[in-house]
């Protein structure tokens, strides 16, 4: 009854968000027009600021002049700017009418972390991108309009600047300002994001997400999130549904007193009669699986292109035949794609946010390569990203490789296929992560088994060749490995031309397998998390790492020598 006399107070703010959906559906058909006022906005918002002014750019500046006045740029051509943004000097990057509000933070290609200013103008538009995604998933699902969501997020506050700008993750910035009567709606109360051990994060999520019989939106970036807060469910059931039962918070995690408090509202009161149905579900499957807890449940939000793509197959295992829509192509530095459907990628350019230009893949290392414009696109190429925002990154390149599927009207629907620094290549092969995690899962799909964790990494020899890295027992011990390392090196072979002339040449010898200790991929993660700017549920892990250096490293830093390990690779 509470949810249907919410569905009907929010008949105002649907409305409103179909009409947004509408409005942006109108600009797709003129593509060019849409993204030449998109930059017009972005470049007279920031006008006043030293950067704008010492190149001339203002919203008279066309796409002709702003190319000419500004080259291709990456982080490091805002560095300057960004030290003083977060001294307070906001005029060095920024307009007076775009206030900034937080620094969401970003893993860079050393070992700084990348800064990215997070504006008032710049969250309305990112709020406005999930509105469009949003209330077209919830119209193809009205069961949504009913349910809860569990949505995964984390701290946008972790510290401050010298300036007092806080630092963290946009996803926090959302939910702390999201209204009262929206939040009825999250399972997950905000506070949890504030939680700084991973372990005690993710319990109390389940504690309050589970005590909920009525979610039906599982939202978070990455899936092996879900299938790492799915195995925590098994492994706390006895200690969540006691929690539910005596309407508690156990007391065996590290989780402040302040944000226990704040968490009295997801945990609620003794909740008998749903413990009861725990335990029931418990006793029938030995376990506490999403798609059995949650028995509403009506679609799943995460990543699916690129190397997550590896994760859908494990995913399901715990959250059911479900429908699955991808969140779009989105970093700290922006959103820029919003799918409109399920069970894909792909997603039509979020043009009335940013203004972008495209470099072709095959180009991209060129003195003098080709840009054009989102129109200009053609469908089956593949390319690289330049992005315009009004955060004040200009002609950024974010290096992500995307192919176009085909258009809206004239505005290109893109598929992300991989980081282009995620390019392997020691004999001139140029491996890429969306190559290796399709023939992965191609050579476990041939020995009908599955992997949660794997990276393949170079290593130099005479010759050269690849290691898949994986635990050891994730995998049958004997013949396996070898026969993974075949079928994994022939998929190789199949889909990269330079690779397979290489192996004929013997340029580069084949592909081995190597089962590494058990808790490295623990370890490993748990650093990579440590480091500034990643959170749990950003964290990406690497199905491709170019650095010959890898393997070595990851024996030597974060495997334990107490656990069995293969004494040669395969």
């Amino acid at each position: 009854m509470i949810r249907h006399l919410r569905y009907l107070a929010g008949t105002l703010i649907r409305a409103r968000l179909r009409g947004e959906a509408r409005r942006f559906a109108g600009l797709l058909s003129n593509c060019r027009n849409a993204q030449r006022q998109t930059l017009s906005r972005i470049l007279e918002l920031n006008a006043e600021s030293y950067f704008s002014r010492r190149r001339g750019l203002n919203g008279s500046t066309s796409v002709y002049d702003f190319r000419r006045r500004m080259q291709i740029s990456d982080f490091e051509t805002i560095r300057d700017e960004i030290e003083e943004l977060k001294r307070g000097n906001h005029q060095a990057l920024l307009g007076n009418r775009n206030r900034l509000l937080m620094f969401a933070l970003s893993s860079g290609t050393t070992s700084q972390a990348k800064y990215i200013p997070i504006t008032t103008k710049f969250l309305s538009d990112y709020r406005r991108g999930w509105q469009v995604w949003g209330i077209h998933a919830m119209d193809s699902h009205r069961s949504l309009h009913f349910s809860d969501i569990v949505q995964l997020s984390s701290n946008h506050d972790q510290f401050r600047t010298s300036g007092g700008t806080p630092c963290g993750n946009i996803s926090g910035l959302v939910g702390a300002m999201q209204n009262r009567a929206v939040r009825t709606m999250y399972a997950v109360p905000n506070a949890v994001s504030r939680i700084s051990d991973s372990c005690s994060k993710g319990y109390a999520a389940l504690r309050c997400a589970m005590g909920n019989a009525h979610v039906g939106l599982v939202m978070t970036a990455n899936p092996s999130t879900l299938i790492q807060l799915s195995k925590a469910a098994h492994l706390h059931q006895n200690e969540l549904i006691r929690d539910i039962h005596n309407g508690t918070l156990s007391s065996n995690f590290e989780i402040a007193p302040q944000i226990r408090q704040q968490l009295r509202w997801g945990i609620g009161s003794p909740n008998r009669e749903r413990a009861q149905e725990l335990e029931l579900i418990a006793a029938r499957t030995g376990t506490l699986r999403p798609c059995d807890v949650w028995p509403k449940l009506g679609m799943v939000a995460v990543w699916t292109g690129g190397s997550v793509g590896a994760y859908m197959e494990p995913m399901r295992r715990y959250l059911g035949d479900v429908p699955i829509r991808d969140h779009g192509l989105s970093a700290s530095e922006g959103r820029m794609t919003i799918p409109l459907s399920d069970g894909t990628s792909t997603g039509v350019l979020d043009i009335s946010s940013h203004f972008f230009e495209f470099i072709p893949e095959e180009e991209y290392e060129t003195s003098q390569p080709t840009i054009l414009e989102a129109h200009e696109l053609n469908e089956g190429r593949n390319y690289f990203i330049l992005l315009t925002t009004v955060s004040g990154l200009y002609r950024y390149d974010i290096r992500d490789v995307v192919r176009c599927t085909g258009f809206v009207g004239d505005t290109p629907l893109l598929e992300f296929l991989h980081k282009g620094a995620n390019i392997a290549s020691i004999t001139g092969e140029k491996l890429s992560e969306s190559q290796v995690v399709s023939a992965v899962r191609g050579g476990l799909n041939r020995l009908k088994l599955e992997l949660q964790h794997f990276t393949l990494s170079p290593i130099w020899g005479d010759p050269p060749r690849y290691r898949l890295h994986f635990e050891y027992g994730d995998l049958p011990t004997g013949d396996t490995h070898q026969q993974l390392a075949t079928h994994v090196d022939a998929e190789l072979q199949e889909s990269n031309v330079e690779y397979r002339e290489k192996r004929l040449s013997e340029r580069l010898g084949p592909l081995e397998c190597l089962a590494i200790p058990i808790g490295t991929w623990e370890r490993y993660i748990r650093h990579r998390q440590s480091r500034l700017g990643a959170s749990l549920e950003q964290y990406k892990h690497p199905c491709l790492v170019p650095s010959l250096e890898f393997s070595e490293t990851l024996l030597t830093e974060f495997a334990a020598p107490k656990w069995p390990m293969d004494s040669k690779a395969a």
